[in-house]
């Protein structure tokens, strides 16, 4: 009622302002353009304009004659601008045509007025009907519906509570009533339900989901199939993919656009990947890089009357281990930084050593000698743990520079023989070389690996008997040269020989020479440059280190 009487108003309005408002503005300005035509040239021409559009406008009765009476007595003015007779009946048709429009305004305000009156009283009528109405219903209708509404939330919180033995009883054919019937009907499905064996399984299920979702790692579930069975908030987070786009899907068409989830499943696709996938993964999240360590574990379960196991499934997990990353490169950073720092004074110290010996300086007593025999080998061991700990440093940082071309295994041997010559000398020790003159040439970094071969041919020397023999072996294999240093120490017991290629491990019992790093950095050159490095070993009989390298493709 109230759009309907606003939109009359707004339509009386209109009237008044669109008919008569525009001709009282045009007549005006004719007015104004003729008391100016004998001052302004384009008096003329505003009077025509606004007369035009006030012959469009003709809304009341007896508004055509007195406009066509103007519109005339313009015609002979035009001709004869100097008669004050024309220029005065003009003045008289313009002022009629204004009070016509004057008395239509008067006349239209009463018919708005008017219909706004009717608005007021019947709204306020329709007002009071509906604020009665309303009334009545806020004091009947809450109890009609909130007491029933009261009473299925109070069982609803019962069902909540595992109380499936609850019921809804309403005396009442309407809504409600279908709604109790519906909802005692749906507490008798779940007191069934909740007394099933499927309850359980559900619960543990909804426990172990709960579990995962909750792990800081990533973790992520496929089935025999390579099916995605599920993925936790971190497994998504870290992969951009949503839930929608990950679970259900197969993992092998994720990995066809998702490079993380391409790493993660090289192992399972092509189990050849297997020693590169235990290599720790980076992976940029969250506006920062993440070091994270793979681990696959096969589901099998024994079938029922079966002796051996199913797979049914796998579960790839993520450890975080950022913090040991950064604690190592920050291990890295300070060894290499010490290392550089030790080998200065320790050059100093050599130098200053030389010095000493010099007869110029002056002579020395043989205590004096053995002092600085003594200074000069720690000096020497000093030097050499230094290298080795910057050769570690460049190792793991990634900054060494390699040169790797053909090389001839003949120079590589040879230099290494003449390095070690006078170590072996010292304890009368024979080198046993076999090198066949028709080897090829390997690729490889001559300096690196030739540092190799010293040091498996100086360990060798340290670990044999005195007069005894080392056994250099240089073969062809395939594609590869294989270099073998056989010795005739003590062995190495079963459960170390895993371990003598990591970092500062020593065979306990053995002398105490050394870092523990040779072997571990021997094992990073030789892999760097596509080769493998190994070990055969028995207690009592001696050890053979040996190592690979690649015959360049012609």
């Amino acid at each position: 009622m109230s759009i309907f009487y606003v939109n009359a108003l707004k339509r009386d309005t209109n009237n008044i302002l669109v008919a008569n408002y525009n001709t009282l503005e045009y007549s005006r300005n004719m007015l104004l353009a003729l008391e100016n035509m004998t001052t302004d040239t384009f008096a003329l021409s505003d009077f025509e304009r606004n007369l035009n559009k006030q012959q469009k406008n003709v809304t009341e009765q007896g508004e055509g004659e007195a406009t066509a009476g103007i519109a005339k007595h313009f015609m002979h003015l035009k001709q004869n601008p100097a008669d004050p007779l024309l220029a005065s009946s003009i003045r008289k048709s313009i002022t009629q045509l204004m009070q016509l429009n004057m008395q239509a305004i008067e006349r239209k305000s009463s018919i708005a007025n008017a219909t706004a009156d009717h608005a007021v009283l019947r709204i306020s009528i329709a007002g009071v009907i509906c604020f009665i109405i309303a009334f009545i219903l806020f004091v009947n209708l809450p109890g009609n519906i909130a007491d029933p509404i009261k009473e299925l939330t109070g069982s609803i919180k019962q069902i909540a509570g595992h109380n499936y033995k609850e019921r809804v009883n309403f005396e009442s054919n309407s809504e409600f009533g279908e709604l109790a019937k519906s909802f005692n009907t749906m507490a008798e499905k779940l007191e069934e339900y909740s007394e099933s064996k499927l309850d359980k399984i559900i619960k543990g299920k909804k426990r172990i989901e709960a579990l995962i979702n909750n792990m800081h790692d990533p973790v992520i579930g496929i089935d025999e199939n390579k099916k995605v069975l599920f993925a936790n908030d971190e497994a998504l987070k870290i992969s951009g993919l949503s839930s929608a786009n990950f679970v259900d899907r197969q993992i092998q068409d994720i990995a066809v656009s998702n490079d993380l989830v391409r790493d993660l499943i090289k192992e399972l696709i092509n189990p050849e990947c297997k020693k590169e996938s235990e290599q720790s993964i980076k992976i940029f999240a969250d506006g920062q890089e993440s070091y994270f360590e793979k681990e696959i574990i096969d589901i099998n379960i024994i079938p029922t009357g079966e002796q051996q196991s199913q797979l049914i499934g796998h579960v790839i997990m993520l450890r975080n281990i950022t913090l040991f990353k950064e604690l190592d490169i920050a291990k890295t950073n300070f060894i290499g930084t010490v290392s550089h720092e030790f080998k200065t004074p320790i050059a100093a110290i050599k130098m200053s050593l030389q010095l000493l010996e010099n007869e110029r300086i002056g002579n020395l007593n043989e205590e004096q000698r053995q002092l600085l025999e003594s200074i000069k080998e720690d000096t020497n061991r000093l030097l050499k743990i230094t290298g080795e700990l910057l050769n570690l440093a460049q190792v793991e940082s990634g900054n060494i520079q390699w040169s790797i071309k053909a090389a001839e295994p003949g120079e590589i041997v040879q230099y290494a023989i003449e390095a070690t010559k006078t170590q072996a000398e010292q304890k009368h020790i024979k080198i046993d070389l076999s090198l066949p003159d028709t080897l090829p040439q390997v690729q490889a970094d001559s300096e690196k690996t030739t540092w190799v071969l010293i040091n498996l041919i100086s360990n060798a020397i340290r670990y044999s008997y005195e007069n005894s023999v080392i056994s250099l072996n240089i073969t062809r294999e395939a594609d590869k040269v294989r270099f073998s240093v056989q010795d005739t120490g003590t062995g190495i017991a079963e459960q170390y020989k895993n371990k003598v290629f990591e970092r500062y491990f020593r065979v306990p019992g053995t002398q105490k020479e050394g870092t523990g790093l040779g072997l571990a950095i021997s094992k990073e050159f030789i892999e760097a440059q596509g080769g493998n490095i190994s070990v055969v070993s028995e207690l009592g009989m001696g050890s053979i280190f040996s190592f690979t390298l690649n015959i360049p493709e012609e």
